[in-house]
C-alpha cells in the first residue's frame, strides 16, 4: 500500500505491505452541514450560551479581535469578514476595531504575513497588531497565582472577541477557547506560571474537565474578560467543517465535543511502528510545532517500539529555550529531571520530547541538519520510506504499523477489548 503524507508544502510517499498495516488513522466519517465561510455565519446568527454579537457590541466601543498567529492554521481570512459584517451592522466603526495577532511566545510578525492572515480586504479595512509581551497590563491572578498580564491593546478595549481554532493540546486538553488570551496575548512569566502545570498527570491531550491547566487559562480568560468566542473545527484539507460562537466555555465545549466525533480514534493495542505527520504546512514550520504529532503519536506506540515523525521544519527549532534545552543535554533524561527543578517556557517542549523517548526510539524526517538531529537524541531521515525500511529491519518482518497522516490532530485512544 502507497500512503501520502504532508511533509511543509511537498507530500512524502511511503510503501508498507498491507499486512503489516494494524491501523490508519484518518478522520472519522462525519456528515456536515455548512462549510467555510456559510458555517461560520450560520454559527454567528445562533450562538451558544450567548447572545449575538450585535447584541452585546456598542457603537463608540473599542473592539479587539483576538485571532491565531501564523504557526496555526486558523483560516482568519475566512472567519474575520462574518465577524466585522455582524460588527459593522450593530454600529460599530472599523477605526474602533483592532485585530489582535496572539503571538504568545512566538517571534512577530512581518506585514506581509499579517496582510496574508487577516486577508487583504480586512488587513486594509483594521488596524492589525502583533500582540506585545513588553507592553502588558496586570488585571489580576488567578487562584493558583498565575498573573493575568495581557497586552495592552486587549487589556485596555471595551469588547474582547476570540478567535481559533480547535484541534487536541498535549496538556491543556484543546486548543482554542481562552487560549486566545492565555497564553495568546499574555506574558512569557504568566504563561510560564500556566504552564508549569503540564506535569500533573491530569494536564493530557482530550481531558478538559479535571485539567487543572485548562481551568487556569479559563480562569485567566474570565479575570481579563472574553465577551464573545468563535471557534472553527477544520478537516484535513483545512476547510472548516464546523463552527462554535458565543460564551467563552459553552461554546468551546461544544466545538470539543465535533472535534472528538472527527479525530479521536480508537485503537485496539499499541503498535511496533508509528509513523506520524504533522500534516504539512504551516503546522510542520519548526519542531516546536511538530512536537504536536511526536506527543499524539506517542498514545499509538507500544514501550520499546518506535515513532517515526514527519515535518519539515524548515525554520529550525522555533524557540530559544527550546533549542538550548535541547542541544545542551547530554541525554534525555537530563530534560525530565530538568523539568521537575526548573521549569521554564520552551523547556517544557523539550521535556515532553524526553518523555517520548524514555519509552518509544524517535526517527525524524525533516529538512533539519543531520548533525542537528542526532544531538536531539533522533534519528535523521530525508524521506519516510527510509525510515520506514530501517525501522522494519529494526523492529521484524511482521512488525505492526499505525500511520496517523494528520498526526497533529488525531488522538489515538487505547480501547482493550474484554
Amino acid at each position: 500500500m502507497i500512503l501520502k503524507l504532508g511533509m511543509g508544502k511537498t507530500v512524502q510517499e511511503v510503501e508498507i505491505p498491507e499486512k503489516n498495516i494494524q491501523d490508519i488513522l484518518m478522520p472519522n466519517e462525519v456528515s456536515y452541514g455548512l462549510k467555510g465561510a456559510a458555517e461560520v455565519r450560520r454559527a454567528l446568527r445562533s450562538p451558544t450560551g450567548s447572545p449575538r454579537l450585535g447584541q452585546i457590541v456598542k457603537p463608540g466601543e473599542k473592539i479587539v479581535l483576538i485571532t491565531s498567529d501564523v504557526t496555526r492554521p486558523m483560516p482568519s481570512a475566512v472567519v474575520l469578514p462574518a465577524v466585522l459584517e455582524e460588527l459593522c451592522e450593530a454600529g460599530v466603526k472599523e477605526e474602533q476595531i483592532t485585530v489582535v495577532f496572539a503571538l504568545g511566545s512566538h517571534r512577530r510578525h512581518t506585514e506581509e504575513e499579517k496582510k496574508r492572515l487577516a486577508g487583504e480586504e480586512v488587513y486594509s479595512r483594521v488596524r492589525c497588531v502583533d500582540s506585545d509581551p513588553l507592553d502588558c497590563v496586570c488585571m489580576g491572578k488567578t487562584a493558583q497565582g498565575t498573573p493575568v498580564e495581557i497586552t495592552r491593546v486587549v487589556a485596555e478595549a471595551d469588547r474582547r472577541i476570540c478567535l481559533g481554532n480547535i484541534e487536541y493540546h498535549y496538556f491543556a486538553g484543546y486548543s482554542g477557547g481562552a487560549k486566545a488570551v492565555m497564553p495568546g496575548v499574555s506574558t512569557r512569566a504568566a504563561i510560564q506560571a500556566n504552564h508549569r502545570m503540564m506535569v500533573n498527570p491530569s494536564a493530557c491531550a482530550g481531558n478538559i474537565s479535571t485539567n487543572p491547566l485548562r481551568n487556569d487559562i479559563e480562569e485567566a480568560a474570565k479575570v481579563c474578560g472574553v465577551d464573545f468566542i468563535l471557534n472553527v473545527v477544520l478537516d484535513e484539507q483545512k476547510e472548516i467543517v464546523f463552527a462554535a460562537a458565543g460564551d467563552l466555555i459553552e461554546a468551546h465545549r461544544e466545538g470539543c465535543a465535533f472535534l472528538d466525533r472527527l479525530y479521536q480514534k480508537k485503537i485496539r493495542k499499541q503498535a511496533d511502528i508509528v509513523i506520524a505527520s504533522q500534516g504539512g504546512a504551516p503546522k510542520d514550520v519548526n519542531l516546536y510545532q511538530t512536537q504536536k504529532a511526536l506527543d499524539n503519536a506517542a498514545h499509538a506506540v507500544r514501550d520499546g517500539g518506535m515513532v517515526i515523525l514527519v515535518g519539515s521544519c524548515r525554520e529550525g527549532l522555533g524557540e530559544e529555550t527550546f533549542e538550548e534545552w535541547m542541544t545542551e543535554a547530554g541525554k534525555p533524561e537530563e530534560l525530565i529531571e530538568r523539568i521537575q527543578k526548573e521549569f521554564r517556557l520552551g523547556g517544557h517542549k523539550a521535556a515532553a520530547i524526553a518523555m517520548v523517548l524514555a519509552r518509544a526510539n524517535i526517527s525524524l524526517v525533516s529538512e533539519l541538519p543531520p548533525d542537528l538531529v542526532e544531538r536531539l537524541f533522533m534519528k535523521p531521515y530525508g524521506n519516510v520510506q527510509d525510515a520506514f525500511d530501517d525501522a522494519m529491519r529494526t523492529c521484524g518482518p511482521d512488525a505492526s504499523v499505525i500511520v496517523m497522516p494528520y498526526g497533529g490532530s488525531t488522538l489515538p485512544k487505547l480501547c482493550r477489548e474484554g
